[in-house]
């Protein structure tokens, strides 16, 4: 296990790219980018979707190759043909979707393609106890032995950084490592990367999240529309700089709202929900009201609006909708009765990705757009041309896959659909995940303009300030539970986390 390392000269070139250029087709992504990483830093790459952030690395990394411009490695030019080539110089890259064989142990999988041998057999003891060491040095609290379906997200999280860092490495790209991540979670992968940093490792992250780049990086480079906009010592960099840098021009800053009228009647009334995970759910819910759900990961924030989506079996579930009992046994029963829920995991349960825009937009909308039998188009498709500009969703043609378009336009698609619905009660699940800032004050506003309408909304968060600025008051979930309640002064992020941190 080597980790190449720097102590003579923290501040070493290890990487410098001049004038690459990149282009798909007829679409220039990357445009005469040139800039540098060095040893021992954290280099944060910010920018909005399909700015060129996530193309820049997979260049640096040799998934991509360059359409122009030079790759020096400590001053020598390099020609990557693949990731092979990367990886010899040390450049490793943990993308977002984690690679880890979950049959196998974590000390397998850390060890796999290289595996330590007792003669002709693989030797497991040995690879366990080198595993062990490398968690003991870092902290890591995870059985070598275990197996890796075993682990939470954080945890698969930490083995994959291991596994890469347990070879030759000098470049370690991380790409969205706190997407899934609770608090406390995010603090324990700091304090890792603040480990590998010490040992001369350049750190190249990628965020949307302003809090973690400004804590964490010591340069941040901003990318807009392919090209540099410019790099920012940590000394000089504020939110609002940097967002100027991304965006082009400053984004007004959106102010928490009045709160709902207490005399607006109830859209959702939810008694004692029971499932196999959850206890005995119980609360109301007023049209125009947002009310922000917050939890740790695993505290039961996702398996409630599965369960009020029919999406999981209950026990035992009475709900009532405007006022009307009902029964949701399906994600049928809840379209009809006015719920929509847009899904924390866009691609496992909100995009049908090799499908058109068009055709993830008009889905939950076929039956109330039929004119004898057959589906009016011309009706439908005005209505899904008018939410584009509506939402501001970018895409060429409305008849292109969806899977072509960034995070931030397939979570506009997705609310694009349920707006055609015209849905009376919104479930947000994690609805800012992985997409820029501007895509996520755009997707802010929308919500505020819903819950202005009169349409009640459940939003779920693990971004307490997202849920402080735009909830009238926060529910907290922990081990299955609804533990709490917040309303106004109450709901404070210390407040949010000691209730969510109480157990049974």
């Amino acid at each position: 296990m080597v980790i190449v390392l720097f102590p003579n000269n923290m501040s070493l070139e290890v990487i410098r790219l001049e004038h690459i250029r990149k282009s798909f087709h007829q679409n220039v992504v990357l445009n005469d980018v040139s800039l540098s990483f060095d040893a021992g830093e954290v280099h944060a790459l910010v920018g909005e979707n399909g700015a060129g952030k996530s193309t820049l690395t997979k260049i640096l990394c040799g998934v991509y190759p360059k359409d122009g411009g030079e790759i020096y490695f400590r001053g020598e030019k390099m020609a990557f043909k693949g990731v092979a080539d990367a990886q010899r110089l040390g450049i490793r890259m943990v993308y977002q979707e984690l690679y880890l064989m979950k049959d196998l142990t974590v000390a397998q999988n850390i060890f796999i393609g290289r595996e330590l041998k007792k003669g002709p057999f693989i030797d497991d003891k040995a690879m366990n106890q080198k595993t062990q060491e490398l968690f003991d040095e870092y902290g890591i609290p995870i059985s070598p032995s275990s197996l890796v379906k075993e682990l939470s997200v954080a945890q698969m999280q930490m083995v994959e950084i291991i596994k890469n860092i347990s070879q030759n490495v000098s470049v370690l790209v991380l790409d969205e490592p706190t997407t899934a991540l609770s608090f406390k979670e995010v603090n324990d992968l700091f304090a890792m990367i603040e480990k590998i940093k010490a040992k001369g490792v350049c750190i190249v992250y990628i965020s949307h999240k302003m809090e973690e780049i400004l804590s964490l990086a010591d340069r941040i480079s901003v990318l807009r529309d392919g090209t540099l906009i410019g790099t920012l010592e940590k000394s000089e960099s504020t939110r609002e700089s940097i967002i100027r840098m991304m965006v082009g021009r400053e984004i007004a800053s959106l102010e928490k709202g009045e709160g709902v009228d207490e005399d607006s009647p109830i859209a959702l009334k939810v008694n004692a929900l029971e499932t196999s995970f959850l206890h005995d759910i119980s609360f109301s819910l007023r049209k125009g009201e947002i009310l922000g759900l917050a939890g740790l990961m695993g505290s039961g924030r996702t398996e409630l609006a599965r369960a009020l989506f029919g999406a999981d079996k209950a026990k035992h579930m009475d709900i009532e909708v405007g006022g009307n009992k009902v029964h949701i046994k399906s994600p049928h029963d809840a379209i009809a009765h006015g719920l929509c829920y847009l899904s924390e995991d866009r691609k496992r349960f909100g995009i049908m990705a090799d499908h058109s825009i068009y055709a993830n937009e008009a889905i939950s909308s076929l039956n109330d757009n039929t004119k004898f039998f057959l589906v009016d188009d011309k009706t439908l498709f005005g209505k899904a041309k008018g939410y584009q500009e509506e939402l501001g969703i970018k895409y060429p043609s409305i008849f292109d896959p969806i899977e072509n378009l960034s995070g931030g336009n397939q979570q506009k698609c997705i609310l694009a659909r349920w707006l055609l619905k015209d849905a009376d009660i919104f479930i947000f699940d994690e609805p800012t995940k992985g997409i820029d800032i501007l895509a996520k004050q755009e997707i802010y506003l929308k919500i505020k303009e819903l819950a202005r309408k009169g349409k009640a909304i459940l939003l779920i968060s693990s971004e307490l300030e997202e849920i402080l600025l735009l909830s009238d008051c926060v529910g907290v979930m922990a081990e299955g539970s609804l533990v709490a309640i917040l309303g106004g002064e109450e709901a404070t992020q210390e407040t949010i986390m000691e209730y969510a941190l109480r157990r049974k």
